[in-house]
């Protein structure tokens, strides 16, 4: 691939890859936080269930579906995946059926956690439902780095590359698929916010007393609420980990996912999706530019 992209190209590819899944899950919760004024200082919760999911699953699926022996699938990590990898590298279909399947199903495992973290803390006042939600997020944490059979513990796991049949494009082939993803989570949280549901959602938001008396559940509107933006952060923790090729639970901080998505929300402004994309590309750009590259250069480089 180094003959085919300069290094600038490189870097820009890399730039729209890990802009993509931030994208994401800044999206989420700003459907939580600016549409619904629900405070989750927990997105590391949904992020890091999906990128676990992504870093247990797959892996064991193919070595069963492929007849590889897998009874010490974190010991011998490195050669399974190796085996997969040599075998997705010439099966297009397979490597593209696993791909969709771990999506949709960190998806599903997103939105479960989103439920059971929310069913303790839901009916609790705004600041303490943000502390039970930052606390449960070092839980995960906490359990995925101390728990090895799930993704490696400390050292971590690799996954199936499911875009090793593109060879040397595989990067921007990821990339191009990870930019479609977030364009589609992008429309729908917009066509979403602006249907009947986003304006129940503003109206929960703004005078919580007002919709009681209209007859509005609150807690059970609340609850779907984070279990759907549970499933887009969980949906950008996988495109993420698939990105990497591996998964580490250290690497699903609550620094970076979930931190940095409020400052992103903050500076795109709350409750606007468009704002959001600009919130998340400049600090995603500022930390990937290396110091000697400047937004100037980058623009020279269009």
């Amino acid at each position: 691939m180094g003959n085919m992209l300069t290094a600038e190209q490189l870097f820009l590819i890399d730039l729209a890859a890990t802009f993509a899944p931030y994208l994401i899950v800044t999206l989420s919760l700003n459907l939580e936080y600016g549409y619904g004024g629900v405070p989750n200082f927990g997105k590391t919760i949904a992020v890091a269930g999906g990128a676990f999911l992504v870093g247990f699953l797959p892996g064991r699926l193919l070595a069963q579906l492929l007849g590889i022996e897998a009874t010490n699938y974190i010991g011998n990590n490195a050669q399974i995946i190796t085996r997969v990898n040599g075998i997705l590298q010439t099966d297009i279909l397979l490597a593209l059926l696993i791909l969709i399947l771990s999506l949709i199903l960190a998806m599903a495992a997103g939105a479960g956690l989103g439920l059971i973290a929310a069913c303790p803390a839901i009916r609790l006042r705004a600041e303490y439902l943000a502390i039970t939600f930052l606390a449960i997020g070092e839980v995960i944490l906490v359990t995925g780095y101390n728990y090895p059979e799930l993704v490696g513990g400390t050292l971590g796991v690799s996954i199936p590359d499911t875009f090793t049949w593109a060879g040397e494009l595989r990067f921007p082939a990821v990339t191009v698929f990870m930019l479609s993803i977030a364009v589609i989570v992008f429309l729908y949280v917009q066509k979403l916010t602006n249907s009947p549901l986003g304006r129940l959602l503003r109206a929960v938001r703004d005078n919580e007393d007002a919709a009681l008396a209209l007859g509005k559940d609150v807690t059970r509107i609340r609850m779907k609420t984070i279990m759907l933006s549970s499933a887009l952060a969980a949906l950008g923790g996988a495109l993420y980990a698939f990105y990497a090729g591996s998964v580490i639970a250290t690497a699903y901080h609550r620094v970076g996912w979930t931190f940095w998505p409020w400052v992103m929300v903050i500076l795109g402004g709350a409750a606007n999706n468009t704002g959001v994309v600009l919130g998340t590309f400049y600090p995603r750009a500022r930390f990937r530019c290396p110091p000697e590259v400047t937004f100037l250069k980058l623009k020279n480089l269009s």
